[in-house]
C-alpha cells in the first residue's frame, strides 16, 4: 500500500499538461482559478508569486511551487499583481532572462483525500542546496528535457510532471512531520492501520480486528487514528470504500454490483444508498454525468 499514490490515483482525471515561457525584464501573468492543481518551476532568473488574498512569495532558480488545490493567483518579474494579463496571452521572449514552466494537473476535488486537503493554498520549495535531492533532480531532467525537442520527449515529460507532483507533495509532507496526516503515516501502528485498510478495504473489517492486526487496543487505535487523521477508523473506511467506488465508476466499465463487492456492500442496495449519502447522487447518475468529462480531459 502507498497511501500518497492512492490518494493521487483516486482524483486524477487526465495527463497533466506543460507550457515552457521565456520572459523580459517586465511581465506580469494571472493564472484564473482551475479545478485541479497547478505548478511553477522557474528554471532561470526571478520573480514572484503573488496568491490572490495572500502575501507574495520571492522565486529564485530552480524554485519550484505548487498550488495544490488551484486557487486563482499571479506570476510576475514584481511583488504587485496590478496589470496582470492571463498567461494563455503570455508572448514568448527569446531573449528573456527569467524563463519558467508552468503547467495543470487534472484533478477531480470531489473526491480529494484529506491528505491532500491538507496541504496550504501555496506549497514553495526553494532550491536550497542539499535539501530535496530527489527534486532537484527531477527539475533539473524536466528543464533539460524541455529545453530541446528529443525522440520521446511527449512520453518523457508525462512521466516527469507526474513524478514532479509526488515529489512535491512529499517534501511538503517531510518538512512538516508534526502535523495530521504527516504524522500519521510517521506513526507505526497508524501507517501499518492505514495500510490494511487500503491494501483490502472491501474486508468485513471491525475495529477490533483492525485495532488486532496492528497490535493496539482498540480505545488506543480509535483516540490515536482519530487525533491524526481527524476522523474515526470505521469513518475513514467509509469514506475510502466510496471514494474508490467513484473512481471505479469513472474508470471502469464494471456493472453496479461488483463495484459493490469491490467496496465492500454486500448489495447494490446498500452500497447506492451509502453511495449517494455521500456524494449526493446515486452511483448510476455519477457514472452518466462525469464519465463523458473525464474521458474528454483524457483525450
Amino acid at each position: 500500500m502507498d497511501l500518497l499514490s492512492d490518494a493521487i490515483a483516486a482524483v486524477r482525471i487526465g495527463q497533466p499538461t506543460s507550457n515552457r515561457l521565456r520572459a523580459g525584464t517586465s511581465w506580469c501573468y494571472r493564472f484564473a482559478p482551475y479545478d485541479g492543481a497547478g505548478f511553477h518551476v522557474l528554471l532561470r532568473g526571478s520573480g514572484w508569486l503573488v496568491p490572490d488574498g495572500g502575501e507574495p512569495v520571492p522565486l529564485g532558480a530552480g524554485d519550484a511551487v505548487l498550488v495544490p488545490h488551484g486557487s486563482a493567483h499571479t506570476l510576475s518579474a514584481t511583488p504587485d499583481a496590478a496589470g496582470a494579463v492571463p498567461f494563455e496571452t503570455a508572448v514568448p521572449e527569446p531573449g528573456g532572462r527569467t524563463e519558467f514552466l508552468c503547467g495543470k494537473y487534472r484533478l477531480d476535488h470531489t473526491r480529494r483525500h484529506p491528505v491532500l486537503a491538507g496541504l496550504p493554498e501555496v506549497v514553495h520549495l526553494p532550491a536550497d542546496v542539499g535539501r530535496h535531492p530527489g527534486l532537484r533532480a527531477a527539475i533539473d531532467l524536466l528543464g533539460a528535457e524541455v529545453a530541446e525537442p528529443r525522440p520521446g520527449r511527449a512520453t518523457a515529460l508525462a512521466g516527469l510532471l507526474d513524478l514532479l507532483l509526488v515529489l512535491l507533495i512529499r517534501a511538503w509532507l517531510d518538512g512538516h512531520p508534526d502535523a495530521g496526516w504527516p504524522q500519521a503515516l510517521r506513526d507505526r501502528e497508524i501507517a501499518a492501520a492505514l495500510e490494511e485498510l487500503h491494501a483490502n478495504p472491501a474486508a468485513p473489517w471491525r475495529i477490533e480486528d483492525l485495532a488486532a492486526r496492528v497490535g493496539l487496543s482498540r480505545a488506543t487505535l480509535a483516540r490515536r487514528f482519530t487525533a491524526l487523521t481527524g476522523q474515526p477508523p470505521m469513518a475513514y473506511l467509509t469514506w475510502w470504500r466510496l471514494t474508490t467506488a467513484a473512481r471505479l465508476l469513472l474508470d471502469t466499465d464494471l456493472p453496479l454490483p461488483s463495484i459493490a463487492a469491490k467496496a465492500g456492500y454486500g448489495s447494490p442496495f446498500a452500497f447506492s444508498h451509502a453511495f449517494k449519502r455521500q456524494f449526493g447522487v446515486a452511483p448510476g447518475g455519477y457514472r452518466a454525468a462525469r464519465t463523458p468529462a473525464v474521458r474528454s480531459s483524457s483525450a
